[in-house]
């Protein structure tokens, strides 16, 4: 019996029960203690669970909760002594890691126990080659020979799944796409064969193909090895797709633990309740997009190439982002852009923009072609289409307290400074903010907080046009169906159409009218979600829907309307 009823065949085998052994990791009591600046006294509140051998344990949560806290304590990585452990014990197979002295917890740290980052480009020394970040961690643990090292790096490059292994061992982290880069950061966590691999949102920002196939080799791997994996995710449909048991975690405190089926489809806790019910689901049942006038947004025929590598004695290649892209947007419809990573949904938003030129083409905005117009002339249009993009911290001046942030673009294009700051205090409202928020500075707020604040700044300037550019892929799913819903119901108080770009179909079904998908740079298939969700034509859009996890699992039928958590 599968751990989780569902009808996909992908779902997790059930643990094999070991009533004879000791759980690999047995947290008793943990407590983590914040500066005395934060907003709570503790991140992590008395914290007892198991992980036992072969189990993928998932925890889940929202941002602040105290999962990737937890994950850090049991790696001895917290930031001592500002963040520390305050009470409790934390036993790897019986010994307490708290009490074990520096080269001990070196010891244990990347040997017996492992851990996958979820931002590999960030975890990865980018002035080293991937091959020798990895024999590194060899060398440190193991007493193979620099031979043997360097066959073992190949070996494990090909176990998870990477082209030309000899190869690409000599490649530096930027050369290498997300999917690779997180099998590199795999490759590293299984190097020395742990025991446990705590495994931190590694497919948060992966496109769903390449997610699919993180999980089933993170999966296989684990059976292989009959390891223990602390899996944190706030994707539900992740949850589904591979957990044994699940830990459910809010405001630092386990809320819910129990079995993959008995947490996904009979949740005893309200909070828990309240994640699945935000969760996007029953895909393609938005009700058809009728229609009125002329199109806002024509693109015709547009390509672009890109020039990458090369230099004065050696020729570069050519990458088509876009090839002869056509696609309509009417005035108050949403047209969601979808594919993986490299398929060329950013540069056609970013064509949209002004921001990038595709090399032929044209791109009607209300019968314009805006590609013939130069920097002056496209100036006006600048108001008329505006960007959210993915993340609002890097893209909101940190500098500048929020009401100035919003209020910038108006008082540049003639607005008296008064009125559009009494402009951004009714824009904070709208999007669900205290009008308090306009005198704070970005970094005070959430994630969540920032995207709307992100989305006010857009419609300050009283656009038509909204290209959102992967603006939930960050969020916890409670926040994300937050933002959703602010989207949608913006859209209709304001009849705005919107350029969704995303990776995540759950998410495009949610919000979007229109489907459009893309490939290596074409738009292969187009049409209503309805159609395009429910009856798939082509077979890279199968692929992709087929790809996305969890797809087998249902939300409980007292939980898919209306129980989401609030803003």
């Amino acid at each position: 019996m599968n751990a989780v009823a569902v009808s996909s065949s992908s779902a997790p085998s059930p643990v094999t029960a070991f009533p004879n052994r000791q759980p690999l990791l047995d947290v008793r009591g943990l407590s983590i203690a914040l500066p005395p600046s934060a907003d709570r006294e503790l991140a992590v509140d008395a914290l007892t669970f198991t992980l036992n051998p072969n189990e993928i344990l998932c925890v889940v949560g929202e941002s602040g909760s105290g999962k990737s806290m937890t994950a850090h304590a049991v790696m001895g990585l917290l930031p001592v002594p500002s963040v520390r452990v305050a009470a409790g014990a934390l036993l790897f197979k019986g010994n307490n890691v708290l009490t074990m002295s520096e080269p001990e917890q070196r010891a244990l740290r990347g040997g017996r126990i492992a851990m996958v980052f979820q931002e590999p480009m960030t975890a990865l020394n980018p002035l080293m080659r991937v091959g020798d970040q990895v024999e590194e961690s060899l060398r440190i643990h193991t007493d193979l020979d620099r031979t043997a090292r360097k066959a073992r790096v190949i070996e494990l490059f090909a176990q998870v799944g990477l082209p030309n292994p000899a190869e690409l061992v000599r490649s530096y982290p930027f050369r290498l796409s997300g999917g690779q880069r997180q099998r590199v950061m795999i490759a590293l966590a299984l190097a020395c064969e742990p025991d446990v691999l705590i495994a931190d949102e590694p497919t948060t920002a992966l496109d769903v193909t390449t997610q699919k196939q993180i999980l089933d080799l993170i999966r296989s791997i684990q059976a292989e090895r009959q390891m223990g994996v602390m899996f944190i995710t706030h994707d539900f449909g992740v949850v589904a797709e591979i957990a044994h048991r699940v830990a459910v975690m809010r405001h630092g405190k386990l809320v819910e633990i129990g079995t993959a089926d008995e947490v996904l489809n009979r949740p005893s806790h309200p909070y828990t309740r309240q994640l699945i019910a935000s969760v996007p689901h029953a895909m393609g049942d938005r009700p058809p997009f009728t229609p009125s006038g002329e199109p806002l947004l024509l693109a015709e025929g547009l390509h672009k190439t890109f020039h990458v590598g090369g230099g004065l004695f050696k020729k570069g290649k050519e990458v088509t982002a876009g090839k002869n892209i056509s696609l309509t947007i009417h005035p108050g419809e949403t047209v969601g852009l979808v594919g993986e990573s490299g398929s060329g949904k950013s540069t056609l938003g970013r064509s949209v923009m002004g921001l990038m030129k595709p090399d032929s083409g044209r791109l009607l905005y209300k019968g314009t072609d805006l590609l013939s117009l130069d920097r002056r002339a496209f100036r006006p249009f600048r108001r008329e289409i505006q960007m959210v993009f993915q993340d609002p911290y890097a893209s909101l001046n940190p500098r500048r307290m929020v009401g100035e942030i919003i209020a910038q673009g108006p008082i540049a294009f003639g607005e008296a400074p008064a009125q559009a700051m009494a402009r951004a205090s009714d824009l904070l409202a709208m999007v669900g903010l205290d009008a308090s928020a306009a005198k704070r500075f970005p970094h005070e707020f959430s994630g969540g907080q920032r995207q709307r604040i992100s989305i006010a700044r857009a419609l300050a300037m009283g656009p038509s046009l909204l290209i959102a550019d992967e603006p939930v892929s960050a969020l916890d799913v409670s926040v994300q169906a937050q933002v959703l819903a602010l989207l949608d119901d913006i859209r209709h108080r304001l009849n705005l159409s919107m350029l969704f770009i995303t990776h995540d179909l759950r998410v495009a079904s949610r919000v979007c009218d229109t489907i459009a998908v893309m490939q290596r740079g074409s738009i292969v298939e187009m049409g209503p979600a309805a159609e395009v969700f429910g009856n798939p034509q082509h077979p890279y859009t199968q692929s992709l829907i087929d790809a996305i996890p969890g797809r087998g699992w249902e939300i409980p039928a007292d939980l898919s309307h209306g129980e989401g958590v609030s803003a």
